[in-house]
């Protein structure tokens, strides 16, 4: 996981989320990197993610109306490892479009297009068969997700067969609705990185630079989805100057913290 290492070892990382198919996916990716983030995640549009507010819903049926295929997705991973040969790439998504061709298929074609990591929302640790081993044995890390009700006697089976970095999910909840008290994050990142040598990085709900800075004083990593995701929304192709400004913004502050 050499590139995720790299990422995380200059002190708190900023993650940043935009939805493959949704606008001008290469330019939208690229003005991330421009803006300095970190981790780069590649959502994979799905007709139905559970775990996505309203932005990335309407993001998701942007993408699938416009007809991105999981094949327009490797494709885009493909170009982003291209032209940004070090930057960690991580695959966002729900089970169905990574499993229905079966997991070594998908593993395989993640490997192909240098995608480091993998987050599936709705695969438990406890059906980790169902993908993990496919991953790990392509080089490819299983990212789990913790969040604030994932108690000790769970934690073990999260951490299990994870690797790359830990995600905090910091609200009970779904993506872009609500922000959690820096003081709640702050005694579960503890616990957190008590148990575990993974960096943990926490999201859900941070949209401002303020807010991730507040964060990163306590975290490994800050993930930033909706609020990117809204700026393809408001400008639609023209958005990578939105994105590239306030990815900067937000870049100046998490890493402020180192």
């Amino acid at each position: 996981m050499t590139r995720f290492t790299a990422a995380f070892a200059k002190g708190p990382a900023l993650v940043c989320f935009v939805t493959a198919g949704d606008g001008d996916t290469a330019a939208n990716l690229d003005a991330l990197v421009e803006g300095g983030a970190d981790v780069i995640e590649l959502g994979m549009p799905f007709t139905d993610p559970m775990a996505d507010g309203p932005a990335i819903q309407l993001a998701n049926l942007r993408s699938l109306g416009a007809g991105t295929t999981t094949a327009d997705v490797f494709a885009q991973a493909a170009g982003f490892r291209a032209r940004h040969p070090e930057v960690p790439l991580v695959l966002m998504g729900y089970a169905n479009p990574m499993t229905v061709r079966g997991p070594d298929w998908f593993a395989d074609q993640c490997a192909q297009a240098g995608v480091d990591g993998v987050i599936c929302v709705d695969i438990p640790p406890e059906e980790d068969d169902a993908l993990g081993p496919a991953l790990r044995a392509k080089g490819i890390a299983p990212i789990r997700l913790a969040t604030p009700t994932t108690d000790g006697a769970r934690l073990p089976a999260v951490l299990d067969g994870s690797a790359g970095f830990l995600y905090y999910v910091s609200v009970a909840g779904v993506t872009g609705q609500q922000q959690a008290a820096t003081a709640s994050i702050a005694e579960a990142v503890a616990k957190l990185k008590a148990a575990t040598d993974l960096p943990v990085a926490v999201g859900f709900g941070v949209r401002t630079p303020d807010q991730a800075a507040a964060i990163a004083q306590h975290a490994d990593g800050v993930v930033v989805g909706s609020a990117l995701v809204d700026l393809v929304e408001k400008h639609g192709g023209d958005a990578p100057a939105a994105i590239r400004e306030l990815t900067s913004a937000l870049a100046k502050a998490v890493h402020s913290a180192r």
